[in-house]
C-alpha cells in the first residue's frame, strides 16, 4: 500500500502539484520517500535569504517534522540526496547536516550535487530523504 501525504506541521507544497511524503508499507517495515524540500514558509516566501546555514536548518527542521508526522526520526534515514546552486556553501550545509545527525550511529548514503538553479529564485539547496523504519 502507497499513502501519499502533506503533513499540517509543514507548509503545503507550494501548488499543491506533489505531496511532501509516499509512504510504502513493506510488511514489517516502511519505507519513506520524500520530495525535495527547499526553505518556503507557508505564505511561499523564501526563508533565510541568502543565507545557506538559515536555508538549511529550515529545511532540515520540515525534513525532521515530515518524518515525525509518520513516527520516524533523522536515525531512520538510509539515504540524502542534495542539490546546492553554489558548491562552495557545502561547508556551511555540512555543518548544518552533521548538527541533525545523531553521532554514533551509521551515517545515510547520500549524494551532493551541484545545479544552475532551483524551481524557486534564491533557494540554495533541496534535499530529499528516504527513511526505512
Amino acid at each position: 500500500m502507497i499513502i501519499f501525504d502533506d503533513p499540517a506541521t509543514v507548509p503545503a507544497p507550494p501548488g499543491g502539484r506533489y505531496s511532501h511524503v509516499a509512504r510504502i508499507e513493506l510488511g514489517a517495515r516502511t519505507m519513506l520517500l520524500l520530495s525535495g524540500q527547499v526553505a518556503l514558509d507557508g505564505d511561499g516566501n523564501l526563508v533565510g535569504g541568502a543565507d545557506m546555514t538559515a536555508q538549511a536548518g529550515f529545511v532540515m527542521d520540515n525534513i525532521t517534522a515530515i518524518l515525525a508526522a509518520h513516527g520516524a526520526s533523522l536515525d531512520d534515514v538510509v539515504n540524502i540526496r542534495s542539490y546546492l546552486t553554489d558548491m562552495s556553501q557545502l561547508p556551511q550545509y555540512g555543518a548544518v547536516r552533521a548538527a541533525r545527525f545523531a553521532s554514533g550511529r551509521p551515517k545515510p548514503t547520500s549524494t551532493t550535487v551541484e545545479v544552475s538553479r532551483l524551481f524557486i529564485p534564491g533557494a540554495l539547496l533541496e534535499i530529499e530523504v528516504l527513511a526505512v523504519m
